[in-house]
């Protein structure tokens, strides 16, 4: 079995994605799969009147600013729109899909941030009224039932607080902690560029291995949203999974190149 998340932005071929979720489901592989919606949310907040705002942490990471509205239209964008989009994708391939979020059944389960920290105008400063959590429980058995029955699961990353409040988290961390729950041998990170490269954004300069020792020392490599994928990635070996591809999720057969070792492989 394997975890594969595949992110939300621009560029993501999802029908390319499913047809290979369906070829690999028909010939007995067992997957899970996370995705993102991150474009969907920006383009529903600024139609909605609530535009995104990304934030800094003091050490260098950009997330999205989760205020409850913005709580709720991430709810509508991934639980919603993505998830159901790509349950359909499944359902017409003949993939038997079940969409659900870390909320359901208290999938993925955490402490909310009530306050965070950021770096704006090189000052720092606390943000209240926010709704990001970071994971500390996993129901591994919820989606060991499913796949058990036959059914293939879809999750948005959305998770519960210790107090059952809908929180935000980030879908390469879930997806690290589903594959630590579950005790998969292979996590794939899939988005929009080839994979961890040595000089963003140009993509002749991938770097196509990374020893297990050897992940942390990358992260100032990491442009944007691949510092979070490379932080995922310790987090899943640290656990016990054995390998990580961040791989290309704009090409054909996207989760089958990168389980031959296209990408960046981190073993």
């Amino acid at each position: 079995m394997i975890v594969v998340k595949v992110g939300g932005g621009v560029g993501i071929d999802y029908e390319a994605l499913c047809a290979d979720i369906a070829a690999l489901s028909r010939s007995g592989q067992r997957l899970v799969l996370v995705h993102g919606g991150s474009h969907e949310t920006n383009m529903l907040g600024e139609r909605l009147g609530h535009p995104p705002r990304f934030v800094t942490s003091p050490s260098g990471y950009s997330s999205r600013y989760t205020d409850r509205e913005t709580l709720e239209i991430f709810m509508m964008a991934y639980a919603g729109k993505v998830n159901k989009l790509i349950i359909e994708r499944l359902q017409g391939l003949g993939v038997n899909a079940v969409g659900l979020s870390g909320l359901d059944g208290r999938l993925l389960e955490g402490k909310r941030k009530a306050a965070i920290r950021i770096i704006e105008d090189g000052k720092q400063k606390v943000l209240r009224d926010d709704w990001t959590g970071t994971i500390e429980r996993v129901n591994a058995g919820l989606l060991t039932t499913l796949l058990d029955s036959g059914y293939l699961p879809v999750v948005a990353p959305l998770a519960s607080s210790f107090d059952g409040e809908a929180l935000n988290v980030d879908g390469d961390r879930a997806a690290a902690a589903l594959a630590v729950g579950l005790g998969v041998d292979t996590l794939l990170l899939l988005s929009n560029v080839p994979g961890l490269l040595r000089a963003f954004p140009d993509e002749s300069t991938l770097i196509t291995s990374i020893g297990r020792a050897e992940v942390e020392e990358f992260l100032p490599v990491a442009q944007g949203r691949m510092k979070k994928k490379v932080l995922g990635a310790a987090e899943a070996l640290g656990g016990g999974v054995a390998r990580v591809i961040l791989g290309d999720a704009r090409n054909a057969q996207p989760i089958s190149r990168s389980l031959a070792g296209q990408g960046t492989v981190i073993s």
